[in-house]
């Protein structure tokens, strides 16, 4: 385990929160409870059936506390869920019905203040996850993007980002994500520099092919109307933009390319232009320097909620966990 992630793991047992895992069919999501238990990670709440999932896999779930949508009553849930909806057109029929549903189950627990946060995703897609989340939790005050970051964390310091530590936006969720959506992503990702990976001033760099506007596109212009809304959203928040990536993280190119710059050359988060360019970059990163990515995680939501892979491990869910522990601090 990387130290960051040991230090993930310290920050959550220090102040333990409530975290709701809607996929008690799932044999992965069940053992890492178990786990996350037994290490005071967290106090969980599996959604399920207790005797199924005990007898299923072979695992004793004294400490966790299980929900059964089948035999509970959905009423107060449903009638939240209707409340929340109506105005769109819901009927209290329908939101009986979704409010079985376990991701919508799980996201209701978490508005109803049940839980602290939510983690799903290992036998859901992100848009079943991203769904009820919207609708019920929605987002941040000022914030109208739920997006997603990575922690990229370097085999050894070479002298980039904080310590080889960055934090990569949007590389999982936006497409091609409007100036005022980057905003949003960069706003969440400095956030989640702060709150998870320890980084105390994140250093943001709007990356494009260009740096200081020495070229002149449409793409670059969007950048560059991003950093100037985040300017105006958080003025004290360190951001630059429009930066090419070697003179982001490199200070003699930065000295040549952007000698003014406050961020250039030290930059500790890093904003892609648009989905395409992120999610390469991160594998890149992960594939040719050997860098741990940790993610994606979920940022932008009101309430925490995280995303898990479908290929994800017991290990994955743990971290994953831990991540929405220290989110809901």
């Amino acid at each position: 385990m990387s130290e960051i992630l040991k230090q993930i793991q310290a920050k959550a047992k220090q102040n333990k929160k409530r975290i709701v895992l809607p996929e008690g069919s799932d044999e992965r999501i069940v053992k890492a409870s178990v786990q996350i238990v037994a290490d005071k990670l967290a106090e969980i709440t599996l959604i399920g059936n207790k005797a199924d999932m005990e007898k299923r896999f072979g695992v004793s779930l004294d400490g966790i506390t299980v929900v059964d949508p089948n035999a509970i009553d959905i009423t107060p849930y449903a009638t939240n869920l209707y409340e929340l909806r109506k105005a769109k057109g819901m009927t209290m029929e329908e939101a009986t019905r979704l409010a079985k549903d376990e991701m919508y189950l799980g996201v209701l627990m978490v508005e109803m203040d049940e839980a602290d946060g939510m983690v799903a995703g290992a036998n859901h897609s992100t848009g079943d996850m991203l769904r009820p989340g919207l609708q019920i939790v929605k987002t941040l005050p000022g914030i109208k993007t739920v997006s997603s970051c990575f922690i990229m964390v370097l085999p050894e310091d070479k002298g980039y980002g904080e310590s080889g530590v960055f934090i990569f936006g949007d590389c999982a969720v936006n497409i091609d994500p409007t100036a005022e959506q980057l905003a949003d992503i960069a706003i969440a990702s400095a956030e989640s520099a702060k709150s998870i990976a320890g980084i105390k001033e994140p250093r943001v760099a709007m990356l494009s092919f260009s740096t200081s506007c020495s070229a002149s596109h449409p793409f670059v212009d969007k950048v560059n109307e991003a950093s100037n809304i985040v300017h105006e959203k958080r003025p004290n928040l360190l951001i630059s933009g429009d930066l090419q990536l070697d003179a982001a993280i490199e200070p003699k190119v930065a000295c040549i390319k952007a000698p003014k710059s406050e961020v250039a050359g030290k930059a500790n988060v890093l904003i892609f232009p648009d989905l395409q360019s992120g999610n390469i970059g991160y594998k890149l990163v992960e594939r040719l320097a050997g860098a741990q990515a940790i993610g994606p995680i979920c940022q932008g939501f009101n309430k925490p909620l995280n995303d898990l892979s479908r290929g994800c491990s017991v290990e994955d869910v743990i971290n994953v966990v831990a991540i929405t522990a220290l989110q809901a601090q």
